[in-house]
C-alpha cells in the first residue's frame, strides 16, 4: 500500500457506509476558514413511488415503481426489480443512512455537514435502471417527473442540495423539451448516459454520428454542462468471487470511448459551446488518456476521415474537468491535468466514498496541492461548473 493510501485506509477498511458517522466537526484540514467545501459528486435514492404517483391516471398501470426491499430502495415493475443483484447488495450497503434516502433532505444536510460537506451535486442511483427503458415516451414523462421531484429537493435544501437531472438524449425535440423545462426547474446540470442505447429502427446510437448533430446543437444551445458518470460498464465474463469489487474496477472503462468521440468524431469541433464533466472515475485517468491520444493522432492522421481541428490537449483544456474522491497519483500529475479542471467530492453515501473520513481526504488535497489551490479542487471548480 502506498505511504498516501496507507494514512487514510484502516487495515479492515471502513465498512459499510450505513455504520459509519463523519468525525470532520473541530477538524483543521488546512482550507482556508469559510471555505465551502462541495462535493462534487454525491448519490441519493429515490424512495417516494413518484412515477406511479405522477403519472396520468391511464397510464399508472405502466409506471415503474419504487419501493423498499432488504434494505434497498428499488426501481421496477410488478414487483420484479429492474437491478442486478449486485446492484441491490451494494444499495443495502447504504439505503438505510437517513439521509441516503430522498425523503429525509434535512438528514442528508446533517450527516454531510458532520463530515466535513457543505453542499452536493447528486446523482441518482437505481432511477439509473430507466436509461434503457423500452417505450421512450414513457421514459421521458419518467424523466421528467425525476427532475420535478430534484427540484423540490433543491428548494427545500436552502442551497445545500443540487441534482443532476435527466433528459430525452434520442431525438432532438426531445431534447430541447426537456433541457428547457430543465432550466425552468432550476436544475443546473444532466447527466447523457455513456451508453445512449438504441434507436427507433433498432440500430445503436452513435452519438458522434451526423444523425445525432441536432441533438449536440440542442444541448450547445441550451448551455448546460452535460455530465458522464461510471457505472455503465459490466464485467464481460462472468465472476464467482468478488463480482463486486472486479466490476467496480472496471467501470472507469467506459470514459476511453466516449472521450475519444468527443476529439475524434467532430463533436467538440462542431459544438465549441459544450462543456463536459466526467464524474467518480478519479482524474489520474486523464494524462493517460491525453497521452495515448497524442500517440494515435500521431500514428493514424494520415488515414482520418475527418481531421482534427485542434491539438488534443485544447479539448482537455476548453471543454472538460473530471472529479475524484481519493486519487494520491492524479494529485502528484495535477500540473498536467490542470488544477481549475479537478473537482473533489465524498460521493457519499457510497461503499467508495469518503464518508466517515472526509477530513482526512480533504487534508490529502491541501497537503498536495497547498491552500489556495485546494480551495479550486474542493470549491470553486464546481461551483463554476454549474455556473453558480
Amino acid at each position: 500500500m502506498s505511504t498516501q493510501t496507507s494514512t487514510l485506509y484502516p487495515p479492515g477498511g471502513y465498512g459499510a457506509p450505513k455504520d459509519r458517522r463523519g468525525h470532520a466537526a473541530g477538524s483543521d484540514v488546512g482550507l482556508p476558514q469559510g471555505t465551502v467545501v462541495f462535493s462534487a459528486d454525491n448519490h441519493i435514492s429515490l424512495a417516494d413511488d413518484i412515477f406511479y404517483d405522477r403519472f396520468p391516471d391511464e397510464l399508472k398501470d405502466k409506471a415503474p415503481r419504487i419501493w423498499y426491499e432488504d434494505g434497498a430502495y428499488q426501481v421496477g415493475r410488478q414487483g420484479q426489480s429492474f437491478l442486478p443483484g449486485d446492484f441491490s447488495a451494494v444499495l443495502m450497503q447504504y439505503d438505510d443512512l437517513p439521509g441516503a434516502a430522498s425523503t429525509n433532505i434535512e438528514a442528508r444536510i446533517e450527516e454531510l455537514r458532520e463530515d466535513g460537506v457543505d453542499k452536493e451535486l447528486a446523482f441518482p442511483n437505481a432511477v439509473l435502471a430507466l436509461f434503457h427503458y423500452p417505450d421512450k415516451k414513457l421514459r421521458e414523462l419518467a424523466f421528467r417527473i425525476y427532475n420535478e421531484y430534484i427540484a423540490e429537493l433543491q428548494e427545500r435544501s436552502n442551497g445545500h442540495f443540487y441534482g443532476a437531472g435527466l433528459i430525452n438524449w434520442w431525438e432532438p425535440e426531445g431534447t430541447r423539451r426537456t433541457l428547457a423545462e430543465l432550466k425552468s426547474l432550476g436544475i443546473r446540470t444532466f447527466l447523457l448516459p455513456l451508453n445512449p442505447g438504441k434507436d427507433d429502427d433498432g440500430n445503436v446510437i452513435d452519438y458522434g454520428s451526423t444523425a445525432m448533430k441536432p441533438v449536440w446543437d440542442e444541448i450547445e444551445d441550451a448551455g448546460l454542462p452535460v455530465t458522464h458518470h461510471i457505472g455503465e460498464t459490466p464485467p464481460k465474463t462472468p465472476c464467482q468471487f468478488n463480482s463486486v469489487v472486479v466490476g467496480m474496477m472496471i467501470n472507469v472503462d467506459g470514459f476511453r470511448e466516449q472521450f475519444a468521440k468527443y476529439l475524434f468524431t467532430g463533436i467538440l469541433d462542431d459544438h465549441p459551446g459544450l462543456r463536459i464533466g466526467w464524474f467518480e472515475g478519479g482524474i489520474a485517468w486523464v494524462p493517460w488518456a491525453l497521452q495515448d491520444a497524442e500517440h494515435l493522432v500521431a500514428s493514424y492522421q494520415h488515414m482520418f476521415n475527418r481531421p482534427l481541428q485542434h491539438d488534443v490537449r485544447h479539448y482537455w483544456d476548453t471543454h472538460m474537468s473530471a472529479s475524484f474522491m481519493v486519487d494520491p497519483l492524479g494529485l502528484q500529475l495535477i500540473d498536467r491535468i490542470g488544477v481549475d479542471k479537478v473537482m473533489w467530492s465524498s460521493d457519499y453515501p457510497h461503499n467508495e466514498s469518503t464518508y466517515g473520513y472526509s477530513e482526512k481526504s480533504l487534508k490529502a488535497v491541501v497537503d498536495a496541492v497547498g491552500p489556495t489551490d485546494a480551495v479550486k479542487i474542493v470549491s470553486d471548480n464546481i461551483t463554476t461548473f454549474l455556473g453558480l
